[in-house]
This record gives C-alpha cells, sequence and structure tokens, in this order.
C-alpha cells in the first residue's frame, strides 16, 4: 500500500472515530470537543558518515474535553476503541464535577467556528525512503568537510519526514479536518584553528521535499557559518547599534507574541496593557497574520478551538491593532476570540527593501548579532538582556567575530528605535521578517 493511500485510510477510520465519539456524548449532558491527532514520519541522524539513529514514528492520540456547565474536564487516550471512549466520556464527565466553575470557560460561540475548510496545499507526502534520506545527509556532511580544511568535526546531519493528520469536531456540529506535511533537514559543524574551536549550523525547512535546500548547499553554508567565527574576540562595553541577522529576527518578535497574548493581557502581566491602538513601532512598520499562504509553515484553516482563522492586521503603520484571542480570555476580555487558540500563523514583517548588504553600510559601525541565549526578557517590565554572538561591523562590513556579550535594553524602545529592515526575508518561521537595524542597545563586554 503506497503512503498517500494508507493516510487515505487512516484519515477516514480517525474521522469515524471522531464522529462515534461525538454520538456517545448526547448521553452525558454536556458540551465537547474532541480533536484527534497522528503523526507518521522518520528521522534519520548521522554524524561522520556514520548512521547513529533511525526512527519511525506511528503516534495517535484522542483529546477529549468536557465543559460540564461552567466546570471542564479534559482526558487523552491512545486507545480509539468504543469502550475506551466511553470510559474517557465518563472520566472527563467526573474531573468536571471536581472541577471550580469558571463562568468563561466553554465552546467558542458557533458563529466563529470553521465549518468548511480551507484548501491551503499543505499535504505533500514522501514515500519513507531511509535510504535516500541516509544519502541526503551523509552528503550534507561531507559537502561540509570539502568545504574548508578548517572543518574537523561534526555534530550532525539530520534529516526529518512527518505526516500529520488532524481530525476536530464538537457539539455544535462542527466535524473538520486537515492533514499536512513538514520535511527538514539540519547540519551542524565544528571549525578549528590554532586558538579556538566554533560551531554553528544551518537547516531547511518545507511542506514539499523538493523545496528543501539542496543538501550539498546547505552542508557548505553550515561549514561557512562554523569558520566565519573563527577568531572570535571580546570587545569592550559600549553603545551602539545592533543588526539581528534575519535567522534570528523572528525572535525579536516573538516577544510582541507574548506581550500580546490574551493569557497576559487579563492577567495584566504585560508591559503593553495599555497599548491597543496605541503606536509602538515606528510608522512605516507593519505587520500581517496571514493563516492561509499556500504550503506555509504557520498556515490553518482553523485553530485549536476549532475557531475559523482570518487574515488580520497586527501592526498597523507602528499601531498595534489587535490582542491575540482564544474563546476563555477573549470573554474575560469582554471581546471576541481572534482565533490564536494555539498561537500565531504567518507573521509577515514589512521591510524596507534594502538589501542585507545596504544595511550594514547604513548602520557602519556596530554589531550584527547571529545567535542570542539565555532567556533574559521580561514581558511585565520590556526589561530585555541576553547573552549573544555575532561580528563587529566597522565602516559597513563585517570586521571579526565577537563572542562573551551581552545586549540590553527595553522592549519599547528598542521597538520605536527600529531604523530599517532588509528584505532578506527568512521564511522558515511562523514569523518571516528580514535582518533588523536598531539605532542603538547596550552592549556588556570586557
Amino acid at each position: 500500500m503506497t503512503l498517500i493511500k494508507e493516510i487515505e485510510k487512516e484519515e477516514l477510520f480517525l474521522l469515524n472515530t471522531a464522529k462515534e465519539t461525538l454520538q456517545l456524548s448526547k448521553n452525558i449532558n454536556a458540551s465537547i470537543d474532541v480533536l484527534i491527532r497522528k503523526t507518521i514520519g522518520i528521522s534519520v541522524n548521522v554524524r561522520n558518515s556514520i548512521v547513529e539513529n533511525v526512527e519511525f514514528n506511528n503516534d495517535s492520540v484522542l483529546f477529549i474535553t468536557v465543559y460540564n456547565k461552567f466546570s471542564k474536564g479534559s482526558v487523552s487516550s491512545k486507545d480509539f476503541s468504543i469502550k475506551s471512549i466511553k470510559k474517557m466520556l465518563e472520566i472527563a464527565v467526573n474531573i468536571s464535577k471536581y472541577s471550580s466553575s469558571d463562568f468563561f470557560s466553554g465552546l467558542p460561540d458557533v458563529k466563529s467556528l470553521c465549518f468548511r475548510s480551507m484548501e491551503l496545499d499543505l499535504f505533500h507526502p514522501w514515500e519513507f525512503d531511509i535510504e535516500s534520506a541516509i544519502k541526503m545527509s551523509v552528503l550534507s556532511e561531507k559537502a561540509a568537510f570539502k568545504f574548508d580544511k578548517r572543518i574537523v568535526n561534526s555534530e550532525g546531519s539530520f534529516f526529518n519526514s512527518h505526516v500529520t493528520i488532524n481530525v476536530f469536531g464538537n457539539s455544535l456540529g462542527m466535524l473538520e479536518k486537515y492533514k499536512s506535511t513538514r520535511h527538514s533537514t539540519y547540519n551542524c559543524m565544528i571549525s578549528q584553528d590554532k586558538n579556538s574551536m566554533q560551531r554553528d549550523f544551518d537547516y531547511s525547512i518545507s511542506r514539499k521535499i523538493d523545496h528543501l535546500v539542496n543538501p550539498e548547499i546547505l552542508g557548505q553554508k553550515s561549514a561557512k557559518r562554523a569558520v566565519s567565527r573563527l577568531g572570535s574576540r571580546k570587545i569592550d562595553t559600549m553603545k551602539c547599534p545592533v543588526i539581528f541577522s534575519s535567522e534570528i529576527s523572528h525572535i525579536f518578535f516573538s516577544h510582541l507574541v507574548n506581550a500580546i497574548s490574551g493569557d497576559n493581557v487579563y492577567q495584566k502581566s504585560t508591559f503593553l496593557i495599555n497599548d491597543l491602538n496605541m503606536r509602538i513601532f515606528p510608522d512605516w512598520l507593519n505587520i500581517e497574520e496571514n493563516p492561509h499562504l499556500k504550503q506555509g509553515l504557520g498556515s490553518k484553516t482553523f485553530d485549536n478551538e476549532g475557531v475559523a482563522t482570518t487574515i488580520k492586521s497586527i501592526i498597523q503603520n507602528g499601531v498595534l491593532k489587535t490582542w491575540l484571542l482564544n474563546s476563555y480570555n477573549a470573554r474575560k476580555l469582554k471581546l471576541e476570540t481572534t482565533g490564536n487558540c494555539g498561537g500565531i500563523y504567518n507573521w509577515i514583517v514589512s521591510n524596507s527593501n534594502i538589501s542585507f548588504e545596504d544595511l550594514l553600510k547604513k548602520m557602519d559601525k556596530g554589531i550584527l548579532v547571529t545567535e542570542l541565549m539565555g532567556q533574559g526578557v521580561d514581558i511585565i517590565s520590556g526589561n530585555y538582556s541576553r547573552g549573544a554572538i555575532g561580528f563587529l561591523v566597522e565602516k559597513g562590513n563585517i570586521s571579526y567575530p565577537v563572542n562573551e556579550i551581552t545586549i540590553s535594553g527595553n522592549l519599547r524602545n528598542m521597538w520605536n528605535n527600529i531604523v530599517s529592515i532588509s528584505n532578506d526575508v527568512d521564511r522558515r518561521n511562523n514569523i518571516q521578517c528580514g535582518s533588523i537595524l536598531l539605532s542603538e542597545m547596550q552592549i556588556s563586554g570586557n
């Protein structure tokens, strides 16, 4: 049986299981939602051309949430038999009886649900070929070793390919499904000179396996990055402009995701609590959320509670236009859900339509940050302090690598201090953004 036939058969089985669960729930006098998720895939790990690990995954799980008046009970199981489902419903009801009553708990409003899934072109299966997966990983590693004699070792070359089937239904009549694929390659190499050893990596990820970066090119890129970090130096403490490279710029904007998430807003544990419809970025900057991008890594037609996703403006001309809400925190705030239960979907950050090279020239002198360490971000105050690795830039050119530095500031000031964003957009994450130039940050070094 081909993989596609197997998946179609499994998809029908999961859909029927969800239907049976919803039918059985009519006997418990409570509202429910049911989510079934199945993942099938392979993972290959090669190091120094030796296969270290090959895994095949075939996991399924059934989640049931019962809303008994304003109390909630949740259970999960890998047993999809009728007997097990009946037991799960019974346990969930019993849990709800011991749960505290919460007026804001319950299924979403029926008007917000997705009753007809969009076709987003997310499903591009690959017949799990272990030999081809190993070959791709080995090729990537060999290309890295060949790139430069200073590449002396490997931390591993990885390949992953997975299919996910999602089925969701609830007592309000919704029963929808979708399936998706995700393929990825990763390569991490170690470089060495007389004075030090350094490591760096690169990766590729796509819905379609044909869209992955060529394994040899991936190996060369990871080798180039590892070699470029040799000769790292410490620098003096100073204030200067900073560029967050496109590889990490999604992390920079991920703090905005946390700051405007509904749970933090209704608990008043965000420094942006009073900033809805206020300008928090330069007036040229826009962020759009588009869950409906074809083949998008963050594309979904409905969120984790069945609410239809929509294209919306997050930042418009620098102004914060929305919170990120699920049904629960929306009710807490006397607002409507934004369909963000479970996270965000394809944030598209605008740019200044200049190249990365021009961005370096615009900065003239400062620090290019290529890797961040630590978790020193306080969403309540906006204070920011993280370890960083990168390069000193002088006269618009990369001069030499730097390490053992800390960059610090406050997110409110940092966002307002964005001077420009280049067009080298990295599309490997839910947040798609180019490299970001900030006018000034505190750099702690020697």
